[in-house]
């Protein structure tokens, strides 16, 4: 018998064990994977599908029968006292309900809960309490036997040193995923991509590399988290169900999901995980599927294990967020600063729900780090928040002439404006050297306008384009000496249109300080840095007047961003802007910063959506209050405050008694510092 393409069992059966090793050991132990998960479930799976087939090639050394790979030698080596198992996967209803159907037979028809959780995806650890203090942290290695982290998992916010307890088992080994979180990752990213380094693929390599450095100092420097979900070796403790053992550990301190639930029937298990499908972005870390358990322990006992996987858990994978496309050509945009920023252009594909076929390439190292060129096949994917990122080719299938093309390099003169682009020495950013290129003042018009600087509404791309290109405006001031004789006569702008946008521009006089840093284009100045800005010095005059070191020396700056903010102050077009828009009646200072000792001593969990606060905002206004934000409910919980959509930790604080408001009871509980 031969397969598709004349190739023999045996020999694509060893050809795809070799595969799958190299994958497994690019994978766990060096945290930089060569191939999207998709790509590598595929190949597992094929060779699932010929094992099953020839029963005389199964070879118990066969990647199907082991889990992860050998722990690295860099760290100790520890035995797992329970082995930490994978997972088998579904890809589509009809796999979950084959697996429900053979459980079923097993447990002969017993009545059965199913336990739902997000799949995090992050580095597997195993962390053990002994008598309620933290004894060892090992991670998954080959299941076996994982490598000795203890000393960075210590370093970790919320992973308790002691659980909160008062009568702590003997023994408590709980399973879980240490992760990064994505909004601090795209920070970190864009962080090291301003500071010429290249970017972390995913949040997982960075948290595999972040948790395997041999200074727990590094690893402190990074925002890992750790999320539980599973139950290792136990020594004094009795408990019936998967979700009895998880809101036990969230009482003593450790931290669980709140999105997990537990159904009587499938249809509503099913139901779950088409409901995430449709929300996979909204929690803080990446997730890639549901993971379906058996709840009463009792039963999973029962259903034991194969050698690799539990039979009473499965993996419910969702369509892959990286695919294969072909890469038509790299162009070149120049943003609002003058950067120029090379973009890929491929062939359209759809990845988790819509169609992608233009991504960043971020800057010229990137693009030929990644050595992406035109005419090559790439992998695409859906970064973070959904943003479309290339991953990089696929060699094997570069055709001759794009290798002997060469790698890719940044055009000399600007697409725009044919000024010549410079790149600064010391800098991974190039950029176009007129100051007055017309793109370059279109992006700072739309980015001036936009909800984060000075919210002017109906101030967007094409009307900015529209005053641009009918010589209205040439820099940003000028759209404060716009009036109705000017808008009116041009196509599409009738009297509610220009008198919505002369009003929005009005509007925008009164917008505190930090909102104007934003909008002035600053490099390397965002919303958080224009912020802590507007809050120290007050006025754009007292920022004016500061020196490179009293910038530095702001909380949050340093001395790279204070050069960024020092360099536009002193620029004389820049100072000449500043003094204009002053003239015409733009704010330049902010409210004092209001902070107080209302909530000292405050211990506040938030759950749930605030309609008036995003998370940030609503945990900076309780620490400017002198307040502490966490995320776990226990008995020295403060109060609780429920918004929309809560998860277990409101039910958590009725059961332990805590206090819990909602969000009008939030607002009144910051103006008192009292609960209502």
């Amino acid at each position: 018998m031969t397969l598709e393409g004349g190739v023999e069992p045996r020999r694509r059966v060893e050809r795809l064990r070799l595969e799958i090793e190299q994958h497994r050991y690019r994978y766990y132990v060096l945290s930089d994977p060569s191939i999207p998960d998709a790509d590598f479930d595929a190949l597992y799976q094929e060779l699932a599908r010929l094992e099953a087939l020839h029963p005389e090639l199964d070879d118990p050394d066969s990647p199907t029968h082991r889990v992860g790979t050998p722990p690295s030698p860099a760290f100790g080596a520890v035995p797992h006292r329970q082995p930490m198992l994978s997972l088998d996967n579904a890809f589509d209803d009809s796999d979950l309900l084959r697996w429900a159907e053979r459980n079923d037979r097993i447990l002969e028809g017993a009545p059965v809960r199913w336990t739902c959780e997000l799949k995090v995806d992050g580095v597997a650890i195993s962390v053990a309490y002994v008598r309620g203090r933290l004894d060892r942290a090992v991670t998954r290695g080959d299941g076996m036997v994982g490598e000795d982290v203890t000393a960075n998992v210590r370093t970790i916010q919320g992973v308790p040193d002691y659980l909160e307890s008062d009568d702590p088992p003997a023994l408590l080994e709980v399973r879980g995923e240490i992760y990064y979180p994505v909004a601090e990752f795209q920070a970190m990213n864009d962080a090291r991509e301003e500071a010429g380094l290249a970017r972390f693929a995913n949040p997982r390599n960075a948290a595999s590399g972040a948790l395997r450095q041999k200074d727990p100092a590094k690893t402190a420097q990074r925002p890992l988290r750790l999320v539980c979900h599973g139950m290792g070796a136990v020594e004094g403790l009795s408990v019936p169900t998967h979700s009895g053992f998880l809101e036990g550990i969230g009482a003593a301190g450790l931290p669980v999901a709140e999105q997990t639930r537990t159904f009587d029937d499938l249809d509503a298990v099913c139901q779950f995980i088409a409901d995430w499908g449709q929300r996979r972005h909204a929690p803080a870390y990446e997730m890639d599927g549901v993971v379906v358990k058996v709840d009463d322990l009792g039963q999973q006992r029962r259903l034991g294990a194969t050698s690799a996987v539990p039979r009473w858990a499965i993996a419910f994978k969702y369509p892959p967020e990286e695919r294969q496309t072909k890469l038509i050509d790299i162009f070149v945009n120049v943003g609002r600063t003058g950067k120029v920023t090379p973009f890929a252009s491929f062939e359209p594909v759809l990845v988790a729900g819509s169609t992608l076929q233009l991504a960043t390439l971020h800057n010229e190292d990137q693009t030929r780090h990644k050595d992406v060129r035109p005419g090559d096949t790439i992998v695409v994917r859906k970064a973070g928040d959904v943003i479309p990122e290339v991953v990089g080719p696929v060699l094997p299938q570069r055709p001759d002439e794009v290798a002997a093309a060469g790698p890719w390099r940044m055009p000399t003169t600007c697409p725009f404006c044919g000024s010549p682009i410079e790149r600064l020495e010391g800098e991974a950013a190039s950029f176009c050297s007129n100051i007055d290129c017309p793109n370059r003042l279109l992006e700072s018009l739309a980015h001036f306008a936009s909800r984060g600087a000075l919210d002017i509404e109906g101030l967007g791309y094409e009307t900015a384009r529209t005053l641009l290109d009918h010589h209205l405006v040439s820099n940003i001031a000028d759209v404060y000496r716009l009036n109705p004789d000017d808008l009116l006569p041009l196509e599409g702008f009738g009297d509610k249109k220009v008198s919505q946008l002369l009003a929005g521009i009005e509007g925008s006089k009164s917008q505190p300080l930090e909102r104007l840093l934003v909008a002035l284009n600053i490099r390397m100045v965002g919303g958080t840095v224009a912020r802590v800005l507007a809050r120290h010095f007050g006025s754009l005059a007292a920022l004016r007047t500061a020196d490179s070191d009293t910038i530095a020396a702001v909380n949050g700056v340093g001395p790279i961003r204070a050069a960024a903010v020092r360099a536009f102050l002193d620029n004389p077009r820049n100072a000449a802007l500043l003094d204009e828009l002053a003239g015409l009646g733009v704010r330049t200072d902010t409210e004092a910063a209001q902070r107080s000792d209302l909530l000292d001593g405050w211990t506040v969990v938030l759950t749930g959506g605030l309609t008036g606060f995003t998370r940030d905002e609503a945990k900076q206004a309780i620490e400017d209050r002198g307040g502490k934000v966490t995320g776990n409910v226990s008995k020295k919980t403060s109060v609780v405050v429920v918004g929309v959509d809560p998860g277990s930790k409101a039910a958590k604080a009725l059961d332990l008694g805590v206090p819990t408001v909602d969000e009008d009871g939030f607002f009144a509980l910051l103006d008192s510092g009292a609960l209502p």
